[in-house]
This record gives structure tokens, sequence and C-alpha cells, in this order.
């Protein structure tokens, strides 16, 4: 950065054209990309001043001499350059159309050299107050319009300056063959540093890609403090009677309403880092594919930790689920753990965006892909419907559903363990015979459960059918696993879905010697076909029994008449 004189802008933003580095600055961010490669013999640059003004295309070749000058060998390719830029390089290679050398060897001082090299081949006199570089241009015949009167390559070939060049060459060979092969450390490997290395690299540079880009933050925050303080208070300070209870249960069910825009505001910027990636570092090398797609895995971790902290506080006590925790005395472990349950949701949102946009390139159908997934399995989570009143057939949906482990673990780490306090209009009242209402539900509540407001009341008895929030939760099925039972289940789909997005973008977009993908999506084709085919050969079958037989078709049952026959030959076509 400081041979570069970059330090002033070292924590800038590159930025697009018009916005960010100006074009001076671009310039200097290419050279030094090119020299962090450390090169050995020779820097290239392709024309470094094309597109400058005279002032930044000065200051760019002085930049270029002085690493000359430290040691560094650099070889440029320059359009038509100014008396004073083309007077800054040491050595001139001059090719004409088709590729062939015109000359190949040292300037000179105000490109003596090169002068007095042309003039005694036949070239003009160089005017004393010409370009050295347009004049070269002009009698060699490179110029658009010019044609040269001699034919310079042989020229050049024949010349004593091309049998010094080859001399040399010679004696640099001889000198190099008997040296040892450097041998470095990763020969064998396709990148110049191990997976670790380039993991740390990638994630720091994500890590601050997040940090430059504060609109995508600050929209995180905002949508979670203002949706969950409107859920929040929407519940406020929800008690335990039983409509209570299914006001708690809807608001944990709505929490999970931000899942869609989380998704949204997240594809974005993984389509535009993996567009860089696949457009500049993996063709080049500079890092395997499996360390950009943990990287962008590893960055949204800490972004949705701070964002489940943010849900905890503007949700959790609005809501009042803390005074659930007062009657056992666990207040501080099952807070933890409801924050525990939020990190898991948010980490869940990150990495099932992740899978559906791994191996596909529109980010509106990665979208609408997750947010069909997250619907399916939010309906299915025993709220909405629970197990007992789902058809047989679906079943199997509330069992594989990870929302219905999420939603259960929520319901009994937020509300499980309180007493249940019904309300006048929830209470069953009704005159006991005989005796006490104690005496005369007793037996019945021994098998229901639920309790009376005066047991010992003989006139008027008001009962209620659930004593406990866990009657509630049983009823729902949310007992069926502990509170950690739940929370560790739905961290085997957070882990699925991280190394679902590894497969996926492997299988979908990693350059590899067999696609893999087009195998796959050839069988389907081919099997397609072969399924048409054996359709197509049915029918022709059944159409040539139905043809061959005027009055009577064999069948299972018997011998069909011909209006039968006629008439299931129409519902097998028509089927």
């Amino acid at each position: 950065m400081h041979v570069l004189e970059m330090t002033p802008y070292a924590d800038a933003i590159v930025g697009v054209p018009g916005e960010g580095l100006n074009v001076e600055q671009r310039k200097r961010l290419t050279i030094g990309v090119e020299l962090v490669a450390k090169p050995k013999l020779l820097l290239f640059l392709d024309e470094p001043t094309s597109g400058l003004d005279s002032q930044t295309a000065w200051s760019i070749l002085c930049l270029i001499k002085k690493l000359s000058n430290a040691g560094q060998a650099v070889m440029c390719t320059i359009h038509q350059p100014s008396a004073m830029l083309f007077s800054q390089f040491d050595n001139l290679l001059l090719l004409k159309r088709g590729g062939e050398t015109v000359y190949f060897g040292e300037i000179g001082k105000d490109a003596t050299t090169l002068i007095s090299y042309l003039e005694r081949n036949g070239a003009s006199k160089c005017p004393p107050k010409a370009n050295p570089a347009e004049w070269m241009l002009e009698a060699t015949g490179a110029t658009p319009g010019t044609k040269a009167d001699h034919d310079y390559h042989q020229i050049w070939v024949d010349s004593p300056e091309h049998a010094a060049v080859v001399t040399e060459l010679d004696r640099l060979q001889r000198e190099l063959e008997p040296l040892p092969k450097p041998q470095l450390e990763n020969e064998q490997s396709s990148y110049a540093s191990s997976i670790g290395t380039q993991y740390y690299e990638v994630t720091k540079r994500v890590f601050q890609q997040y940090w430059r880009s504060p609109e995508y933050i600050w929209s995180k925050l905002s949508l979670i403090i203002l949706s969950k303080l409107f859920n929040g208070f929407t519940f406020f300070k929800a008690n335990n009677t039983l409509q209570g209870m299914q006001n708690q249960m809807f608001s944990l069910f709505m929490l999970t309403a931000s899942f869609a825009t989380l998704v949204e505001q997240m594809l974005p910027h993984f389509v535009e880092q993996r567009a860089l990636y696949e457009a500049r570092e993996r063709p080049s090398k500079t890092f395997s594919w499996v360390a950009f797609i943990t990287a962008q895995i590893t960055v949204e971790i800490p972004w949705m930790i701070l964002v489940a902290t943010v849900a905890f506080f503007c949700f959790y006590y609005p809501v009042g689920f803390v005074h659930n925790a007062h009657g056992s005395h666990d207040v501080h472990e099952r807070g933890v753990l409801f924050w525990l349950f939020l990190v898991q949701f948010f980490i869940f949102t990150s990495s099932l965006g992740q899978a559906c946009i791994a191996g596909i390139e529109m980010q509106e159908n990665a979208a609408n892909i997750a947010t069909f997934l997250f619907a399916f399995t939010l309906i299915f989570c025993g709220v909405l419907v629970t197990k007992e009143k789902l058809p047989g057939f679906w079943l199997f949906m509330y069992r594989v559903s990870p929302f219905t482990y999420w939603i259960a673990g929520t319901m009994t780490t937020a509300m499980g363990d309180a007493p249940v306090r019904c309300s006048k209009q929830e209470t069953l009242v009704f005159e006991p015979y005989g005796g006490s209402c104690a005496e005369y539900l007793g037996p019945y509540m021994k098998i229901a459960g639920g309790y009376l407001t005066d047991p010992s009341s003989t006139s008027m008895c008001e009962y209620c059918k659930m004593k406990n929030t866990n009657d509630f939760l049983n009823s729902v099925n949310a007992l069926r696993f502990s509170k950690w039972g739940n929370w560790g289940i739905f961290w085997v789909y957070c882990v699925a879905n991280v190394f679902i997005t590894i497969f996926l973008y492997w299988f979908a977009r990693v350059p590899k010697q067999t696609d893999y993908f087009k195998i796959f999506s050839g069988k389907v084709e081919t099997c397609l076909k072969r399924y048409i085919t054996w359709r197509k050969a049915r029918r022709a079958m059944w159409r040539e029994k139905l043809s061959t037989r005027k009055t009577e078709v064999f069948s299972d049952s018997g011998y069909l008449s011909w209006k039968d026959r006629q008439r299931g030959e129409k519902i097998y076509t028509k089927h």
C-alpha cells in the first residue's frame, strides 16, 4: 500500500464506475493485485495508461518506474504514448501486423538508440521536435494510412542487434539450466494457500463487505424491531386464561412471519458475491469454491444472532412470557433457552435461503421456492390444525416439518408449568347434588383434570377444565419431547440446510470433468421418453384388441358386449 501510494484510501470501497475509487485509483489497485501475486520474474501490465488524461497517465508511469527502480521487472503494452511517457521506458519490443518483430532493444536517452537504428536502416530523418513514438510508428508503417518503404522485419533478422539478442538469450539459457528447479510448497495444489487460510481470508473479506453495507444491516434490524414490537404489543401481557393461552400460542406462530422478508433481503448479497467469485476469483484460482460458500454461510450467523437478541427483547417481555416462569423458579434458564430458539430460527432462515439460491441463477425463483417451503412446512406444524385432525395422508408432513419441533419447543419454554385462571366466560357453573362441589365432581376431575374455584361450596360450583398450562400444551402435542429435545432436533434441520447448500452449489455450478447435472437431466429426459413410448405402445395394443373383436372382448370379469366395449374404449381414450 505504501509503495503504491494507496494508504490514504486503504479502507475505501472500490464501488462501481462513478462511485468509489476514481480511474487512477483503480489503475493503482489493478497494479497492486498483480504485485500481491509476487511475480518473481516479470510484472505484465496491459495498457496501464488507457482511458487516462495526461496528468494521471504520468502519475501511473512514475509509479511503474518506481517499481522498476526497486528491482521489479515490468512489461507494459502501451498505445500511442506521448514523448514524455515514452522516455520513461528502458527497452522496446516493436511488433508489426502479424506479430513479427521490428525492433527489440534499448530505447536510449531521448530515444537516440532507437532513432539511430531506424535511420541507419532506411527510415527518414526524425525531426528535432517530433514525438519519437509517433515517428517510429509512421516510419515502420504501423500508423493507419501509412506504408513502410522497407521490410523492417527482415532488416531486423539480418541486423547485428538481432544477433546480439540471440547470443544473450543463449547465454542466459546456459546459465539457468544447471540451477535446481524451485520446489513450491503447494506445487500439487491448484491454489496458493491451504483451505484453512482461504476460509479465514474470505470470511474476513465478507465480514468487511457486510460492515461496509450498513443499509443491509439496518434493514434487518428495522424489520425485526417493528415486526416483533407489533407482535409483542398485539398480545401484550397475555394472561393464562383459555383464550389467553391461544393468544400466546398464535403470538409464537406469528413470530415466524418475518421469514420471507429476511430471505429476500439476504439473496441479493449472495447473488452479487457469487457473480463476482465466478467471474474473477474462480477462473484465476484465487480461492476454492468451498472457502467461498462456507464463508457466506459463516458471516450470516453473527448477524442472525444480533437479530435474534433484538427480537428477544422486543417480543418476549411485552407478551409476558417471563411471568410464566416465576412459578417454576427457572426464569433465567427459560429466558436463555427462548433466546437460543430465536437464534436457531434466524440461522435456519438464512441457511434455507442459501440452500435455495445455491444452485439457481435468479434470486426471484429462489425466494419463491424458499417461501413455498416455509409456508408448506408451517401450516403442518400443529397450530392451525392439530395432529389428530389432520387427514391420515398428511401426518407425515406433521412429523417431518421442522416447525413442529420449533413451535413445540418455544411453547413449552415460554408457557409451561404455569397455573391457569379461567375467565368468567370460560368457567362452567352448575349446582352440586347431595354434597360439596369437591365431592360431586371429584371422580371426574381425577380423570379429566381441571380445578374448582371453591371446592367446599354446596350451592354453586365454578369449574375450569384446565389447571395448568401443561394441560393446554398436551392438548396440542407440544409435550412429546422436552424443551431441550426440541431444540436439539431443530438443529438437525439447520445443519442439513448447510450441507444441502454446499451440495447444490457443487452439483449445479462448480465446473467438473463430468457434468453430473447434464447427466441427471439427460437420464430424466430418457425416462420420460421411454414412458411416453410405453404409453403409446400400450394404447395401440388396446386399440388393436378392441378392433379385432367386433362382438365381444375378453376381460377378467367375463365377456363384454359391443356397446360396453365401445364405452370402455371412450373411457380409456379420455384417460
